[in-house]
């Protein structure tokens, strides 16, 4: 036979050398380059995900990973952010092999009569984040055209209504002229704390819902609570994006912590509603969405991979259960945002790339992914539970499917093919969504100018029951 050629020869010797290495070293196999290998290597972490998941099996519950602690180490809402990143998954790469569990699921957690995501079984912790975290995946399911529930069971439309039709009363401005308490329960610890993550989970399902129905009202809510975060200096004027305050204070003790899932969040709500809006207003989101991309990249992805700095520290960590899984939220909201405001398109690609080869290097060739990606091996770390960790990995590959033609037509609306019934009185049958009245006047303690007069219909008009936990970040 004929040999190779000294450089050829060279070549493959290198080339079988760089695969022997990885495979000794115990890496993931996957091109980057190609949409193939992507989706294949996001199914090896999608079902290792799914291992920690026992609501399938006889006797268990549907929904829920392992927990409370001490039972296991996952609180309610991380489920609903779950069942999110699988919808996404399926989404991004069309695998539907969790479909029927992440349907089943997100039905049973509903919960009726009102259909609100508030379950019998979590009423005495519930806190508006936790709520708000099925809300969203239940608005991503109808924005994806994601399978709908049978006829007798409630639509994903309806259900993200349902969170905001009780979420919305909440707003109360009693104490620091509006905003959503941590908590729902008033002896919850934390039912003192307004912080940026319950409103910003409020504020992403309302632009969302505007943009899906292109009601106006949902979309005043919006625009009412990122002024009322602007306001109070949990968004500062270079787009830091701080975690709370304390009522007592009027909202003045804020907590300059910055954790990604409350930029992430705002980053998805305000690009969704700069695709939403028009004119001048457009252009104000524009800046928004700006402003709090330059500043997230720049805080959150040094050298181009993902930290999350308040806990992932160089000499030590301290994150818990539920900061495992932020990084994949934050690649989620992103890849939403190149599509549907196309100017941040260039530097989240950029970003999403680079920070996805860090991704990978951490991971085991059966899908087992490590938290900190800047290591460039997996880092053993299962001391808070690994599910959060498959829900990063995971978010992280899928959303390198970018350019797969059902993600770049943009989510769905229901005038653009998206086929979920909703119900805007939903969540109780009494409640109507109803116009926001005028901005009318400056906070007392300096915070800013009032952005959201609750509605009165909204006042009085319903019971919600609490449920949760405090959710610690």
């Amino acid at each position: 036979m004929m040999l190779p050629k000294p450089a050829a020869f060279l070549s493959a010797l290198l080339l079988a050398a760089a695969g022997a290495d990885a495979q000794s070293q115990g890496k993931l196999q996957v091109n980057l380059d190609s949409p193939g290998s992507i989706k294949a290597a996001a199914k090896v972490v999608a079902a290792n995900l799914m291992s920690y998941y026992h609501g399938d099996e006889p006797g268990a519950t549907p929904g829920i990973l392992p927990g409370p602690p001490p039972a296991g180490p996952y609180y309610w809402w991380q489920a609903g952010a779950m069942w999110g990143t699988l919808v996404d998954y399926w989404h991004y790469t069309r695998d539907d092999t969790y479909n029927a569990e992440a349907l089943r699921a997100m039905v049973f957690q509903a919960e009726p009569p009102s259909n609100s995501y508030q379950p019998r079984n979590w009423t005495a912790s519930l806190g508006n984040d936790d709520q708000g975290f099925w809300g969203m995946s239940a608005m991503l399911a109808a924005e994806t055209n994601f399978p709908n529930p049978p006829e007798d069971q409630p639509q994903w439309l309806a259900l993200a209504q349902a969170v905001f039709n009780t979420q919305a009363p909440r707003f109360g401005r009693e104490h620091c002229n509006g905003g959503l308490r941590w908590q729902v329960p008033n002896l919850n610890n934390g039912y003192n704390y307004k912080n940026t993550i319950a409103n910003g989970v409020f504020m992403n399902i309302a632009a969302r819902l505007a943009r899906y129905t292109n009601n106006k009202t949902y979309g005043e809510w919006a625009e009412a609570t990122w002024d009322w975060l602007e306001g109070v200096g949990y968004i500062t004027k270079d787009f830091d994006v701080f975690d709370g305050a304390h009522v007592e204070s009027n909202c003045t003790d804020i907590n300059p912590v910055q954790f990604s899932a409350n930029a992430a969040i705002l980053i998805h709500a305000a690009a969704v509603m700069y695709n939403y809006t028009e004119g001048p207003v457009r252009e104000k989101w524009r800046f928004r969405v700006a402003g709090l991309l330059n500043r997230t990249i720049e805080h959150f992805f040094p050298e181009g991979i993902m930290i999350e700095r308040p806990c992932e520290l160089p000499d030590r960590m301290q994150c818990n259960t539920d900061q495992h899984s932020f990084k994949g939220y934050m690649h989620r909201a992103l890849a939403t945002a190149a599509v549907v405001a196309p100017f941040t398109r260039d530097d989240v690609l950029r970003v999403l790339r680079s920070s996805t080869e860090g991704c990978v290097s951490s991971c085991l060739p059966d899908g087992t992914c490590g938290f900190r990606w800047n290591t460039g091996q997996y880092d053993g770390d299962v001391a808070n539970g690994p599910a959060g960790q498959q829900m990063s990995a995971l978010a992280a590959l899928s959303t390198l499917l970018i350019d797969q033609e059902q993600v770049l037509r943009g989510p769905l609306t229901n005038q653009t093919g998206g086929t979920s019934r909703g119900d805007p009185s939903a969540g109780h049958t009494s409640m109507t969504v109803e116009p926001l009245s005028d901005i009318t006047g400056k906070d007392r303690a300096g915070a800013g100018i009032v952005t959201a007069a609750v509605a009165s219909s909204f006042l009085g008009c319903i019971l919600w029951m609490g449920m949760g936990w405090n959710e610690g970040l």
